[in-house]
C-alpha cells in the first residue's frame, strides 16, 4: 500500500488489503493461516519483507512465516527466540498506538539477542523519515480480550516488518493499516488454532470411539462364544444380582435359554446352601465354588468368578461373572473323599469316619454329676443267639450314615452342645443315649481258610448289606476292619439297643450265598454307651470288651448257626 500521500488511499490498495484479510480467515489450516498472514504484508501493505513469530506453549516465539525474502525464509524460519527477549524488544523504542518502532540508533542493543533476525546494513538517512535497514517495525498481535469491545488479551505472536518498498517510515495511515492488520491477523491465527485443535480433537476422539468400538466388538466376541458361562448382573438397588445378559455356554449348562435367565438373578438359582457364599462372593468380588439350579431342578456344582464393573461417576454397577462348569471335578473329589472315609470292600464307612462320627458328638467336659456309675462296670452283655426267643417285626428302619453335628476338633466349646449320657445300668428309666454297637463275626476264618478270600469278601459285603437294612436312617454302620464292625444309634434305651442286637444277630445268621454254596457265620455284639468326657477310642474298647464278654459267655455252640 502506497504511503505518500497519506489523505488519498487508492481503493486499489483497500482492495489488496481486504482480499489479504479474506484470504486469511479461509485459510484451511493453522500453517496456511500463518503463511497467508506474512504474504498479506508484502501483498497488501507494501513492505518488502515480514515474518510471523508465534507464541509457543512454552512461551517463547518461534518464527513460523516469512515472505519476501527467500535467503531469510531459509534461514531463520523455524527457529526461536526467547520471550525475555522478545518482552525487551516490545518495551523499547516507540509506541505507534500498539506498534512500537525501534530506529536503527537504539536497535543495535538487540543484535546479539537470541532473536532471529535478517541482519542488513546500510548508509544514514538522507532525510527524516527515510527508513534504514537496521531500523526494526513490529506489530504484536493480541488475541480479542474476554469482554470483546477490541480489548486486548493473550499475546498471539510479533509480526516483523522491513523495507517499505518506498523506502519511507509509515505515515498515519500505514501505521494504521498495519495495526488493524495485526489485529485481524491475531483473530485469524487464533480460530485457526481453535479449527486445529478442534480437528485434533476430532481426530483422537474417532480415533478412540473406533477403539473402542473394537474393545466393544473384542469383548461381545469373547462374551458370546466364550466355551465357559459368562453372565452380566446387576449391582446395587432392588435389582441388586439381577441377570442383565448371559452367554450360550451358560444357558446350555443351565438347561435355560437366554430370556428365561434373565428373569432371574443368581440368588434364585443357587442352591440354598451356598446363598451366603454368593453374596459374600457378589459384594466383594471373587471367587467361589457352589451350586447353580438347572431346569430340570437338578443342581450343577460351578466355579464362579465376580468381577465388578465400576462406572468412575457413579461408582460400582455391574457384576461380570464368569461360571465354569467343575461337576467332573467335584465329583472325583467327592470320590476320593469317600474312599478316604468309606472301607472299599462294603462301602460302609471305616475305622477313620466311624472315629470322627463318634467324635462330633463328645466334648472333654463330662455331664454336671460326672459319669454314669456303670461306665467301668457295666454287666456283661446277655448271651443272644437265634434260640434265645422268638422277635417281633423290627422296630427299625433301613438306614446307614449318622449327620452328627460339626465340632469334633473343638471339644470344650461347642455351640450349643448338648452333653450326651447313657441310660441308668441299674433300670431302665426311660433315658435315651447313643449306643455303641461291636459286632464281631462268629466262624468267618473258617469260611476264608475253606473256601478262599473271594467267598470271605462275599459274605464281608452281605453282612454289611443286612446291617445296613436292619437300623435306622440316620444309624452308622461302619467296618473297623477285617470282620468287626461297629453301630452308632441314638436315641436308645438299654431295652431298645438289646433288642436292636438280637435283630441284627438273627439277619447275619441267614444263610448266605458265597462262591456257588450257602455258608452261614454268626456274630457276637457287645453294647457300649458313649458319654461326653470320653474320647472315641474309650468308647469304642468299652463296647468291644463287652463284645469279649458276651462271646465268652455263649457256648461254642451258638456262636454261629453251622
Amino acid at each position: 500500500m502506497e504511503t505518500e500521500s497519506e489523505p488519498y488511499v487508492r481503493l486499489a490498495s483497500l482492495r489488496q488489503l481486504h482480499q489479504a484479510m479474506a484470504d486469511m480467515n479461509t485459510a484451511r489450516s493453522l500453517a496456511d493461516t500463518l503463511q497467508t498472514v506474512a504474504d498479506g504484508v508484502v501483498s497488501a501493505l507494501g513492505y518488502e519483507l515480514a515474518a510471523v513469530n508465534l507464541v509457543r506453549p512454552d512461551g517463547d516465539l518461534v518464527v513460523a512465516a516469512l515472505s519476501g525474502n527467500t535467503a531469510a525464509e531459509a534461514l531463520i524460519t523455524g527457529r526461536a527466540g526467547s520471550r525475555d527477549s522478545w518482552d525487551r524488544r516490545l518495551a523499547m523504542g516507540e509506541r505507534w498506538g500498539d506498534l512500537v518502532f525501534i530506529p536503527h540508533t537504539e536497535g543495535w542493543v538487540l543484535d546479539d539477542d537470541d532473536v532471529p533476525q535478517w541482519y542488513t546494513d546500510g548508509p544514514a538517512p538522507r532525510f527524516e523519515d527515510e527508513w534504514h535497514p537496521s531500523d526494526r517495525l513490529f506489530a504484536p498481535m493480541y488475541a480479542p480480550g474476554p469482554q470483546g469491545g477490541g480489548t486486548s488479551g493473550e499475546l498471539v505472536g510479533v509480526l516483523s516488518v522491513d523495507r517499505p518498498r518506498n523506502g519511507r517510515r509509515p505515515g498515519a495511515w500505514g501505521r494504521e493499516a498495519l495495526q488493524m492488520y495485526a489485529f485481524q491477523a491475531a483473530i485469524a491465527i487464533s480460530n485457526a488454532r481453535l479449527r486445529a485443535n478442534m480437528q485434533r480433537a476430532l481426530v483422537r476422539l474417532e480415533r478412540d470411539q473406533q477403539a473402542l468400538r473394537a474393545s466393544e466388538e473384542s469383548f461381545r466376541q469373547a462374551f458370546e462364544y466364550a466355551p465357559s458361562g459368562m453372565a452380566i448382573a446387576e449391582m446395587g438397588g432392588d435389582q441388586h444380582g439381577r441377570i442383565l445378559r448371559t452367554n450360550d455356554a451358560l444357558c446350555r449348562l443351565l438347561g435355560r435359554p437366554a430370556s428365561a435367565m434373565r428373569r432371574y438373578s443368581f440368588s434364585d438359582l443357587v442352591h440354598p446352601e451356598d446363598i451366603g457364599t454368593l453374596l459374600r462372593t457378589s459384594a466383594e468380588g471373587g471367587r467361589a465354588e457352589l451350586r447353580l439350579g438347572r431346569r430340570d431342578g437338578t443342581f450343577v456344582w460351578v466355579s464362579l468368578r465376580n468381577s465388578v464393573v465400576a462406572d468412575a461417576a457413579d461408582g460400582p454397577r455391574f457384576l461380570l461373572t464368569h461360571v465354569e462348569d467343575i461337576e467332573e471335578r467335584k465329583r472325583r473329589e467327592l470320590q476320593l473323599a469317600h474312599r478316604a472315609s468309606h472301607d472299599s470292600l462294603t462301602g460302609l464307612p471305616n475305622s477313620a469316619e466311624l472315629r470322627a462320627r463318634l467324635s462330633s458328638r463328645l466334648c472333654r467336659q463330662p455331664p454336671q454329676g460326672g459319669l454314669p456309675a456303670d461306665v467301668d462296670s457295666m454287666e456283661p452283655f446277655e448271651s443272644f443267639d437265634s434260640h434265645d426267643a422268638a422277635y417281633g417285626p423290627p422296630a427299625f428302619d433301613r438306614g446307614h450314615d449318622f449327620d452328627f453335628p460339626p465340632g469334633a476338633e473343638g471339644y470344650d466349646n461347642f455351640d450349643r452342645h448338648v452333653h450326651t449320657i447313657a441310660p441308668a445300668a441299674e433300670f431302665d428309666d426311660g433315658t435315651k443315649g447313643l449306643a455303641v454297637l461291636f459286632c464281631d463275626l462268629d466262624g468267618f476264618k473258617s469260611i476264608n481258610d475253606r473256601f478262599g478270600h473271594n467267598a470271605g469278601d462275599a459274605v464281608l459285603i452281605e453282612v454289611a448289606r443286612r446291617l445296613g437294612n436292619g437300623v435306622r436312617d440316620g444309624d452308622t454302620v461302619a467296618r473297623l476292619g477285617g470282620d468287626e464292625f461297629v453301630i452308632l444309634a441314638d436315641g436308645l434305651g438299654r431295652a431298645d439297643a438289646q433288642d436292636l442286637a438280637v435283630r441284627l444277630r438273627n439277619e447275619i445268621i441267614q444263610p448266605i450265598r458265597a462262591e456257588g454254596r450257602a455258608v452261614r457265620v454268626g456274630a457276637s455284639f457287645g453294647i457300649g454307651w458313649a458319654h461326653c468326657g470320653m474320647t472315641a477310642d474309650e468308647v469304642l474298647k468299652s463296647a468291644d470288651e463287652r463284645m469279649y464278654v458276651e462271646k465268652r459267655s455263649r457256648p461254642k455252640q451258638h456262636r454261629r448257626a453251622g
